[in-house]
């Protein structure tokens, strides 16, 4: 491993867990986009059928 560049070590360490968290999040990003407009449909709907 002493032969390796010390960039390649740095992204071996940081580039891949960093990948993978920005990957996670933007798919939990959607998620919560998708539960965010149903919770808003739902209030609109129980407010519409309480008039």
């Amino acid at each position: 491993m002493e032969h390796l560049p010390n960039w390649v070590i740095f992204l071996g360490n940081f580039g891949f867990p960093t990948l993978v968290a920005m990957y996670l999040l933007v798919r939990f990003e959607r998620k919560i986009d998708n539960l965010t407009q149903a919770i808003q449909k739902l209030e609109r709907t129980k407010h519409q059928s309480e008039e």
